[in-house]
């Protein structure tokens, strides 16, 4: 810097502690400045004498501000300015072993271990159902608490809503509770056994749930429908302990399609408030109404002309395949309230149903509020700009939105050229695109948007990277799940974990889980925060025990963010003697409630 230069910023900082009227104006600072650049044998005399004088106005400024202050304003006292107080951390308690040590200095580690110590079910959102807490009154739980029933218990799935909630143990059978289950008594109650569970969903008033084997099962929520409606003969199993012939002990249906090829079978399910799609090994997509209460009616089974009216000979609720989507080999489905999203082994994304809200992924045609057949998203135009060749990776929905998730092929623009590429970044991003109805924050994208013209990428989710120390090169951070509610989200990142610390690392080394965010509506308390204000940006929350580890170990008051465990073989109970098992944490957001539960 030059000594104009260098005067002009002695005299700006002068200005700004002094804070003083007997401080030289900025335009006589100027001047001296231009005297001073004149003068070029004196430069370094002009400099001591320009430094003596910008010292001797900040001393006289502090010096009679005060008092010229106290002139000022007769009556009030001359004050000296108020004295800095610096604080210090507070020293942490000392470590008695390396483990006690990664407890102390990280609160993921210490998550970590928890995870596995203790598993089980944590629930937050709206208790009105008595779905997080059977033996509280509460309204709302504000913060994430205990399901006292699947303590120390490992599940293959759970589905929470605000009436009811289901879950799957880790032996395959079905677990009911609340008030929509029973208004004389709440409880968890194990109500279909034997069948092997491994996936379930929940529409209005049933409960879908998937056999290893592939059969379908559409069972009341209620348990008054299930003792009071007609009930199947037990198919006799060598290998099961409760098919000893006779009648079911509950009501339920079967949506198992009749015209599965030889070795077919449904590998998944979905359902929104009316209907649910199947999934089969073959890549085919098959529809079905899922509730008793009302037949489908916005165009969701993607069968155009279906309704109650036209429907076939048989059941209300048998299986009816989608024709439209033969041949195109279906990978994923994922349903809204009212409307379904089908992703095939390319990346081409289908959708139909209810569309009000642009939650099929384009603007409605003709005024008609939904599609009766599935019609392809184009991703495509969403980088035409770009340049860049996106496919879809996954979906989501819920509610009234839908996500999708893209890999879009990043080159460099060294190779445009014929250069070699730069190690420095990937050459495939990852983009989170989102669409539907987004007034209560639901998009994620920012802005409170009511209807969706088109997708809209989730910025906060996109385009991430990191630098992982194990491959030495930077690498984009992907969504590894994503579970919509009905208006509010939940992301697991993808991104580089370490569960492999053993007694063999050093003291300093420790565990971190995966990142995992929240946002959208939060009326009901549902996204943990302890506030009841929508947020319309994805948002960390704290740890699941409120922070009482993190106060244990000597941080109190200070704020850690939420990490969930990915999958690891660990030996579950208490100081990790018990039982060898692979487990991991799952987020579940439903209708209105939020659940994170241990999943094998």
């Amino acid at each position: 810097m030059n000594s104009p230069q260098r005067a002009l910023g002695w005299a700006a900082r002068v200005r700004c502690s002094a804070q003083s009227p007997v401080v030289a104006t900025q335009r006589q600072w100027a001047r001296y400045a231009s005297n001073s650049s004149q003068q070029a044998p004196r430069r370094r005399g002009g400099r001591v004498v320009g430094f003596a004088a910008v010292f001797a106005a900040a001393a006289a400024g502090s010096y009679y501000y005060p008092k010229l202050k106290a002139q000022a304003s007769p009556g009030a006292e001359a004050t000296e300015p108020a004295k800095v107080e610096l604080a210090f951390e507070k020293p942490r308690p000392q470590p008695v072993s390396k483990e006690n040590n990664r407890d102390l200095i990280s609160s993921q580690h210490l998550q970590v271990k928890n995870s596995w110590e203790h598993p089980g079910v944590c629930a937050w959102g709206s208790n009105a159902g008595k779905v997080i807490d059977p033996n509280s009154n509460d309204k709302y739980v504000k913060l994430p608490r205990r399901i006292a029933f699947f303590n120390d218990q490992l599940l293959r799935d759970l589905k929470l809503t605000q009436g009811f909630g289901v879950a799957i143990t880790e032996n395959g059978d079905l677990v009911q509770w609340g008030l929509g289950f029973s208004k004389a008594d709440p409880q968890p109650e194990t109500t279909l056994k034997g069948k092997d569970l491994i996936k379930l969903d929940v529409s209005a008033d049933r409960v879908i749930a998937l056999s290893r084997k592939g059969v379908v099962y559409s069972i009341p929520s209620s348990r008054d429908d299930q003792e009071a409606g007609a009930k199947q003969d037990q198919q006799k199993s060598s290998w099961s302990l409760w098919s000893s012939g006779g009648k079911e002990s509950i009501s339920f249906r079967t949506l198992t399609p009749t015209s599965l090829g030889r070795g077919e079978k449904v590998t998944d399910i979905s359902s929104g408030l009316e209907h649910c799609l199947l999934l089969t090994s073959k890549g085919r997509v098959f529809s079905a109404a899922s509730s008793a209460t009302s037949f489908p009616s916005k165009g969701q089974m993607g069968i155009p002309g279906l309704g109650w009216e036209t429907r076939p000979q048989g059941p209300y609720d048998q299986a009816h395949e989608i024709l439209t989507l033969k041949g195109f080999d279906a990978d994923k489905i994922a349903t809204g309230d009212y409307h379904s999203i089908v992703l095939d082994k390319i990346g081409r994304v289908f959708s139909f149903g209810d569309n009000t809200f642009g939650q099929l992924g384009f603007e409605t045609e003709g005024g008609l509020p939904y599609m009766s057949a599935p019609a392809m998203v184009s991703i495509n135009n969403l980088y035409s700009s770009s340049g860049l060749v996106p496919k879809v990776t996954s979906i989501a929905a819920g509610g009234t939105n839908t996500f999708f998730a893209v890999d879009a092929n990043a080159p460099s623009a060294g190779e445009a050229r014929g250069v070699a590429p730069a190690r420095s970044l990937p050459r495939t991003v990852s983009d989170l695109w989102a669409c539907g109805q987004g007034v209560s924050g639901t998009l994620g994208t920012g802005r409170w948007t009511h209807v969706s013209l088109a997708p809209t990428k989730v910025k906060a989710l996109s385009s991430l990277f990191e630098f992982d120390e194990t491959t030495n090169k930077m690498t984009p951070i992907k969504l590894k799940s994503l579970s919509v509610g009905a208006t509010h989200c939940s992301a697991i990142m993808d991104n580089v974990t370490e569960t492999n610390i053993s007694n063999r690392s050093t003291e300093n080394e420790t565990n971190w889980g995966a990142d995992v965010m929240f946002w959208g509506g939060n009326e009901y308390y549902q996204l943990g925060t302890g506030k009841r204000t929508n947020m319309n940006a994805p948002t960390y929350i704290g740890p699941l025990d409120g922070g009482e580890g993190d106060a244990d170990k000597g941080r109190k008051g200070e704020a850690h963010r939420l990490c969930l465990t990915p999958r690891q073989t660990a030996r579950i109970g208490k100081g990790g003697k018990g039982r060898k098992v692979t487990l991991e944490q799952k987020v579940e957001c439903g209708r209105f409630v939020t659940g994170v539960y241990s999943s094998v």
